[in-house]
C-alpha cells in the first residue's frame, strides 16, 4: 500500500476526526500521537491494529476491564540517561517506577485473559518484563518522594546523628527560653522562627543582656529575634551534618541513576507501550460513542458500506439530538463507478465524503459506524476533488486547479484506486467542461479505478449508462415538498429540480418559462423525464412499503387461521374418538341387553356365563397389550407433562403476583378521591356497591340495603358521586 496525500486528508476532514480522538487520549504524549495518526502502508500491521481496537472496544461491554494505563512522560529522564554522570531528580525516579509498575500490571492482566484480549496480549508479550528498575527505586525512595534511611548505611549514620543533635538545639534552646523569661527578657510571643532556626523574641531594652546571635528584628524594632549562644555550637555540628546528608543523598542518586542507565531503551519501549494502549483506548472510546465497529476486511476489491454514517455529522448530530441519515453504497467489480446525481442540498457531497472519511479511517487503523454485515476492501491510493479548491497564492481558478489536479489523478490513478470527484466537470462551459468530464471518466474506467462522482451534466449521466461496469444514483427526494429525504437511490440518474427548486423558492411562473424557451427543448425533456422518474421511485417506495405492511398483516393472519384450524382439527379428532366409543358402548350394551332377556326367558345360567365371557374376550381381544417397557416410557411421560404443568402454573402465578403488585403500585400513585355522604362505594377488592351514610376520622358508614358495615376510606373506591 502506498501513503495517501495529505491533500485528500484534508479534503475528507480527517484532521478533525484526530482531534476528537486525542481529546479522548488521557495522557499528554497521547494526545501528541493521536494527532499525527497517518493511513497506515503495512496490511498485516494495519489489521492488528484494527483488532487491537475492537478488542479493547470490547472490553467495556464485559466483566474484564482492561487496567489504567495513565503515566507521565519520562522523555527528559529518557534524555539525561543518554548522557554520561547525570543524575536524575526523584520525581523522575518516580515516573520511571510508576510506568514500569504499570506495565507489569497490564502484563499480568492480559496473560490471564488472554482468551479474551489475544491481540493485545501478543503486543505486550513483546516487552522484556523487569521488576528490578521499580524495586531499586523503592528500596531508595518512599512513597512520599523522601530519600529512605535505609539508602545506605552512611545516611543512616548520619541521620541518627542530626536527630541526636537536633534533640540537643531543642534542649538547650528550652533552657534558655526558660531562664530569660523568668528574667522577662522576652516579649509575649516568646519566640518564632527565622530562616529555619528557632530564634528568641528579646524585648529591644534587654537586647545586650541576651547572649547569643541576633538573625533579625520585628517590622517596628521592637522585638530583636536571637539564636541563644547556647545552641550555636550544636547549630553548627548539625549545619556539618546536614552537609554530608546532602552529600550521601546526590551519592546514592547517582548510583541509582546508573543502575538505571542501562535499561534506557527498555523504558523507552515501556513508554512507547503505554502510549499506544492510550491511543488504542480513545479510539475505542471514539468508537463506543458512534456505534462503530470493526467490518470484515475482503481481498476480492469490494466495498459495502451498510448503513453508514458520516462521524463527524453523527457525532455533530448527538450532541444536538438530532437524527443523521445512514447511507448504503457497494462497489464491486461489476459496478465500479457510481455517478450520483440530483439537486443540491440533497446530500451527495456528504454521501461522498462519508465513504471517502470511513475508507481514510478504517486504513489509519480506526473503528468505523456501519452496520456489522458491511465489507470492506483496501485502496492503495485515495484521490479526492471536493469543494472549492481556488488557488490564490498560484494565481489559479477553480477550474485551473481542478485541472491541475485531474492531470494528477490521470497520473496515479489505476486498479487500486479509490477516486472522489464532487461536482465533477463544473467550472467552465457546461458543453466544453462536461465534454472534457466526459473524456476524464472514460479514462478512470478503462484503467479500472473504482470511484464515485457527483455531477449534473447530463452527457455524465447517459455515460455511466452506457459503461458497462458504472451506474448512475441519485438523492431521492420527495416529489410534493421537494425536501430530500438522505437515501441514496441506485440505478437511476437524478433530476436537478432546477425549475420546480425555483419555483418552490418563490421565483415568478413567467420568469421560469422564460428561461425554459431559452434552452434546447431536448434538455428540459431530457430533465423533465428524469423528473418524473424519479417521482415514479419515490411513489413505487411509497407502495412498496405499504405492500410490505399489507403482506406482514396477511402473513400474521394466516399463521392465526393456522392455528385455529389446528385447534378445530384437534377437537374434530376428539369428536370422532368420543363418538366411536360411544357406539362402541352401545353396541356392547345391545349384546348384553340381549343375553340378558334369554337368561330372563330360559332361566339358565351357563349360557348367560359363557356369552358374557365371549363378549369380554371379544373386547379384550381389540386392546392392544402395552409391554412393561411402554408402560414405563408412558408413564415418563405422564411425569415430563406434569412438570412443565408444574413449570406453567409458577410461571402463571409468578405473573399473578407481578400483575397485582403493579395493579396495588398503580392503585397507590392513583390520587385518592374525597368521599361525601351520599357517594356510591364499594370496596377495591369486592363487587357489592353501597352508598355512605356517614363520614368520621377516616372511617365510614356503608349502607348495602340489607346490612351496613363500617370500614376505612383507603379500602373504599368511588362508583359514582352524589350528584
Amino acid at each position: 500500500m502506498q501513503k495517501i496525500h495529505p491533500k485528500t486528508l484534508q479534503d475528507l476532514e480527517f484532521p478533525t476526526v484526530l482531534e476528537q480522538v486525542a481529546a479522548r487520549c488521557n495522557t499528554e504524549l497521547g494526545k501528541l500521537e493521536a494527532a499525527e495518526i497517518r493511513p497506515l502502508t503495512d496490511i498485516a500491521f494495519l489489521t492488528n491494529i484494527l483488532g487491537q481496537t475492537s478488542e479493547y472496544l470490547a472490553s467495556f461491554s464485559n466483566d474484564n476491564r482492561i487496567p489504567n494505563h495513565g503515566f507521565d512522560h519520562i522523555n527528559s529522564e529518557l534524555k539525561l540517561l543518554g548522557i554520561e554522570n547525570t543524575t536524575l531528580e526523584i520525581s523522575g525516579f518516580r515516573r520511571i517506577a510508576s510506568i514500569c509498575k504499570t506495565v507489569e500490571l497490564h502484563q499480568k492482566f492480559l496473560k490471564k485473559f488472554k482468551e479474551y484480549y489475544p491481540l493485545l496480549f501478543e503486543y505486550s508479550s513483546q516487552l522484556e518484563g523487569n521488576s528490578q528498575i521499580p524495586s531499586s527505586i523503592d528500596s531508595v525512595i518512599d512513597k512520599f518522594g523522601e530519600i529512605r534511611d535505609s539508602a545506605s548505611e552512611e545516611l543512616k549514620h548520619l541521620r541518627i546523628q542530626i536527630n541526636e543533635v537536633r534533640a540537643k538545639i531543642n534542649q538547650s534552646f528550652a533552657a534558655a527560653l526558660g531562664r530569660y523569661q523568668g528574667q522577662d527578657y522576652l516579649d509575649e510571643i516568646r519566640e518564632s522562627v527565622v530562616e529555619n532556626r528557632r530564634v528568641l523574641a528579646v524585648k529591644a531594652m534587654h537586647r545586650k543582656k541576651v547572649k547569643g546571635t541576633v538573625m533579625g528584628t520585628s517590622k517596628t524594632g521592637s522585638i530583636i529575634y536571637i539564636v541563644p549562644e547556647a545552641t550555636l555550637s550544636h547549630t553548627r555540628e548539625l549545619n556539618n551534618l546536614e552537609f554530608e546528608e546532602k552529600e550521601e543523598i546526590q551519592r546514592i542518586l547517582n548510583q541509582l541513576t546508573n543502575d538505571i542507565r542501562p535499561f534506557q531503551e527498555l523504558l523507552r519501549a515501556y513508554q512507547a507501550y503505554l502510549s499506544h494502549i492510550d491511543i488504542t483506548a480513545a479510539k475505542a472510546k471514539y468508537a463506543l460513542e458512534m456505534d462503530a465497529l470493526l467490518p470484515e476486511i475482503n481481498d476480492q476489491k469490494e466495498l459495502y458500506l451498510r448503513e453508514a454514517y458520516h462521524p463527524l455529522l453523527y457525532m455533530t448530530n448527538k450532541l444536538k439530538n438530532e437524527k443523521t441519515w445512514p447511507q448504503s453504497i457497494q462497489l464491486h467489480h461489476e459496478n465500479r463507478i457510481i455517478v450520483i446525481s440530483g439537486p443540491n442540498a440533497g446530500g451527495k457531497s456528504i454521501t461522498l465524503k462519508t465513504i471517502g472519511l470511513l475508507q481514510v479511517m478504517l486504513q489509519s487503523g480506526l473503528l468505523i459506524p456501519v452496520h456489522e454485515r458491511s465489507t470492506v476492501c483496501l485502496f492503495d491510493k485515495i484521490l479526492t476533488d471536493i469543494g472549492d479548491n481556488q488557488s490564490i497564492e498560484n494565481h489559479l481558478s477553480t477550474y485551473s486547479y481542478r485541472l491541475k489536479n485531474m492531470n494528477q489523478f490521470l497520473k496515479k490513478c489505476n486498479a487500486k484506486t479509490l477516486f472522489l470527484i464532487d461536482e465533477f466537470g463544473t467550472g467552465s462551459d457546461p458543453e466544453l467542461g462536461g465534454a472534457l468530464a466526459e473524456a476524464f471518466l472514460e479514462v478512470f474506467y478503462e484503467r479500472a479505478a473504482y470511484g464515485v462522482i457527483t455531477t449534473h451534466y447530463a452527457n455524465l449521466k447517459a455515460l455511466a449508462d452506457e459503461l458497462p461496469h458504472a451506474t448512475n444514483a441519485n438523492m431521492l427526494f420527495n416529489s410534493k415538498t421537494l425536501e430530500p429525504t438522505f437515501q441514496l437511490i441506485l440505478g437511476e440518474a437524478g433530476s436537478s429540480f432546477t425549475f420546480e427548486v425555483a419555483q418552490k423558492n418563490g421565483i415568478p411562473y413567467s420568469l421560469i418559462n422564460k428561461a425554459k424557451k431559452k434552452i434546447e427543448r431536448g434538455k428540459v425533456r431530457f430533465d423533465a423525464t428524469i423528473a418524473k422518474l424519479q417521482k415514479e421511485r419515490s411513489k413505487m417506495a411509497q407502495t412498496g412499503s405499504r405492500l410490505q405492511e399489507e403482506e406482514t398483516k396477511a402473513r400474521d393472519e394466516a399463521e392465526r387461521l393456522e392455528k385455529l384450524n389446528a385447534k378445530i382439527k384437534s377437537k374434530l379428532e376428539n369428536y370422532q374418538e368420543l363418538y366411536d366409543h360411544n357406539q362402541r358402548m352401545i353396541h356392547l350394551g345391545d349384546k348384553v341387553n340381549t343375553a340378558a332377556e334369554r337368561y330372563f326367558i330360559d332361566n339358565k345360567k351357563r349360557p348367560l356365563i359363557s356369552e358374557l365371557l365371549r363378549i369380554v374376550e371379544t373386547e379384550n381381544s381389540k386392546r392392544k397389550k402395552t409391554t412393561a417397557k411402554q408402560s414405563k416410557a408412558k408413564q415418563a411421560q405422564k411425569k415430563v407433562v406434569a412438570q412443565e404443568l408444574e413449570k406453567k402454573i409458577v410461571k402463571v402465578r409468578q405473573e399473578k403476583k407481578i400483575e397485582k403488585k403493579k395493579a396495588i403500585q398503580k392503585e397507590k400513585n392513583k390520587p385518592r378521591p374525597i368521599f361525601k355522604i351520599g357517594d356510591r362505594v364499594r370496596m377495591m377488592d369486592g363487587k357489592a356497591v353501597g352508598s355512605i351514610d356517614t363520614l368520621e376520622k377516616g372511617k365510614a358508614v356503608v349502607n348495602y340495603g340489607m346490612f351496613t358495615t363500617q370500614v376505612s376510606v383507603d379500602q373504599l373506591e368511588l362508583v359514582e358521586a352524589k350528584k
